[in-house]
Order: structure tokens, then C-alpha cells, then sequence
């Protein structure tokens, strides 16, 4: 069995329907950019690849197509979305404001043990760097800022931002690759942890947004040379 029909193997067995499912895994290969944007979905191979029938791919399209994830054009096809530059400034507008406001809450009220296990996500995160394994580090990044909201402890706030965070990420992974990009967010990281564990929140929310900041100025940049993933 190849790892796409072992993901929805057993559904059910994680409290998913065949369609939410397929959903998942089709959403989460997008976000990746392992499905490119523009590229163009072969419905009947990810049917005979993933072991489901067209209805449950249909159901989980049709959600896709509402997160601007996938663009279904009659007569034509179904394709991965390119990268809309209004959608990632709007989800970066909502991250921002609910990312800043949260370091800001959670700063005077830091616990050693928060402090020293953000401590550990970013130590993690150097090592990943070190052996030059992208993936962990990518997978390191995300717990590094839920980490944040868990302090936060309000589930509707982590859950905006994760709604809204497809298109960002799928923009975001684009830099990875860039000379130094993983190096500067490891220390933008560390700047965000220095100030939280010295419990300033005017210190916590300019080093987050000046985080969050140079990325979307140099997504920016790379979007103008990138025209075939995105439009602006």
C-alpha cells in the first residue's frame, strides 16, 4: 500500500469521513507544495491512489475551491490555486495583529517551565538547521508559535489564525530555500523568546513583528520574480 491510500486506510479510526480525509491529505500536500501551484489535479489518479470513489474527492474540492486553495474551471480542469498576493497579505494581516496581541497577553504572566520549553523548540530548531533537515525545521516553526497560543489558552484565537494560515504557509515555504532564510528566523525566534522570558510585552510584540514583518516584505520581493506561482 503506497502512503497515500495508508493515510486514509482507517478514517474512521481518527474520528474522519473518507471526504474529510481525502480533505486533509490533499490540503496538507498543497500547503507543502508538493501538489505546485498551477499544476493541474489528475482526479482519476488521486482516486486509484488514495482508494476512494469520486464523491468523497468531489466533497473534499468543493471545500479546497471555498479556502482558494484549488480553482475548478468547467470544461477545463481542476488546478492548484497560485499563490494570491491579497490572500497571503490578508492572512498575514490577521496573523499578525492575533500573534503581536498574544505576546503581548502572555508575557508578564511567563512561567519558567514555558520559558524553558520554548527554549528547548528552538534549541531543536538550531539542530535542524544544523543538519540541514527543511521539513523539521518547517514542522518546528509551526509548534514554536502554537506553543504561544497554548500560554494564550483561548482556543477560538489559535483557530482563526490556523484557518486563515494555508495560503501564508504555502507563500512562506517558497523562502525556505533562500541563503540564510531558516538561520534569521531561528534568531528572529530568539528574540521573541528573550524578550517573553524577561517578561516585557512592548519588547515581546516588536521583536514578533518584526518577524512577521521581513517575511512578508521578502515574500513580497519574491513574488515579482515568480510570476507562474503567483498573482499579484
Amino acid at each position: 500500500m503506497n502512503h497515500a491510500a495508508q493515510v486514509l486506510s482507517a478514517p474512521s479510526r481518527r474520528g474522519l469521513s473518507k471526504a474529510a480525509a481525502v480533505y486533509e491529505h490533499l490540503r496538507t500536500e498543497i500547503v507543502r507544495l508538493r501538489l505546485p501551484p498551477g499544476g493541474r489535479l489528475d482526479k482519476a489518479e488521486i482516486c486509484r491512489s488514495l482508494g476512494v470513489s469520486r464523491q468523497p474527492l468531489a466533497e473534499a474540492i468543493a471545500r479546497l475551491a471555498e479556502e482558494r486553495l484549488v480553482d475548478v474551471e468547467p470544461q477545463k480542469g481542476t488546478f492548484v490555486a497560485r499563490i494570491r498576493m491579497a490572500d497571503v497579505a490578508e492572512a498575514n494581516f490577521l496573523r499578525r495583529s492575533l500573534e503581536i496581541a498574544t505576546v503581548q497577553a502572555i508575557a508578564e504572566r511567563m512561567e519558567d517551565v514555558i520559558v524553558q520549553r520554548l527554549d528547548r523548540l528552538l534549541a531543536y530548531q538550531e539542530a535542524a538547521v544544523a543538519a540541514d533537515d527543511v521539513e523539521e525545521f518547517y514542522g518546528l516553526d509551526v509548534r514554536f508559535h502554537l506553543a504561544l497560543f497554548d500560554v494564550l489558552a483561548m482556543r477560538r484565537v489559535a483557530e482563526v489564525v490556523e484557518t486563515s494560515r494555508a495560503q501564508l504557509e504555502r507563500a512562506r515555504r517558497l523562502l525556505i530555500p533562500k541563503p540564510g532564510r531558516i538561520n534569521r528566523t531561528v534568531e528572529e525566534h530568539r528574540a521573541i523568546h528573550l524578550a517573553l522570558a524577561a517578561r516585557d510585552p512592548r519588547g515581546a510584540a516588536d521583536a514578533m513583528a518584526a518577524h512577521l514583518d521581513v517575511t512578508m516584505a521578502e515574500l513580497k520581493e519574491f513574488s515579482t520574480r515568480r510570476p507562474d506561482i503567483f498573482e499579484i
